[in-house]
């Protein structure tokens, strides 16, 4: 019987080019993937609500998110993503879906989803504007500041949305787990809003 040998590969291997796009001079809008991470979609089991809630305390410190939210721990971001359920996004193994198997034991059912999405970053100046040509979602900071969530579509694709921390030069970042059917062809429709604003598209991240 012949060996074969699979190689984990991007959806965005062929569709992320390092360099400038669109317009030239100062970019408005950096873009770029993220990689190499765990996420475990963490759903309450029926009338077990309460009991997921208990366990998630005791495992990452802080409270799941019951609305829409993302929370930060050390290593681990808890991302709300409906009600009773909420996406556990980490790296290094620590809070895979083996690790966390017993920690929700009777109260939530979870679900592997670390090959199954695709994470999306796009920060800078045009950002904001950059999403509104797609999404009906008000990102205004007073309304979608840092730590805010939605589930909801960019241009007709299913998305979980979330604002993270600003970056070092305070412009806003928002991160975008797309399922990966759909990662390249979201891919291309982002870069073609934010063309007119200059793109800068650097190799994938890691989580930080």
């Amino acid at each position: 019987m012949a060996d074969f040998s699979w190689d984990i590969r991007s959806p965005l291997d062929r569709a992320l080019v390092a360099g400038p796009y669109g317009a030239q001079g100062d970019a408005g809008v950096s873009l770029t993937e993220i990689r190499d991470f765990d996420l475990v979609q963490v759903m309450a089991r029926r009338g077990k609500a309460a009991e997921m809630v208990k366990a998630a305390q005791a495992r990452f410190g802080i409270a799941a998110p019951e609305r829409p939210k993302a929370v930060g721990t050390a290593d681990a971001t808890l991302i709300w993503s409906g009600p009773d359920q909420f996406l556990v996004l980490s790296k290094g193994g620590r809070h895979s879906i083996e690790a966390l198997g017993s920690v929700f034991a009777g109260s939530a059912s979870l679900s592997d989803q670390s090959h199954a999405r695709v994470l999306i970053s796009i920060s800078g100046e045009k950002a904001r504007a950059t999403l509104a040509k797609l999404s009906s979602i008000d990102l205004h900071p007073d309304v979608f500041a840092v730590g805010v969530a939605a589930a909801t579509s960019v241009d007709h694709t299913s998305v979980t949305l979330w604002r993270a921390k600003d970056r070092a030069d305070r412009q806003a970042v928002f991160n975008l787990l797309v399922f990966a059917t759909f990662a390249e062809s979201l891919w291309h429709t982002i870069l073609g809003s934010a063309a007119e604003y200059g793109v800068t598209i650097t190799h994938s991240e890691e989580l930080a």
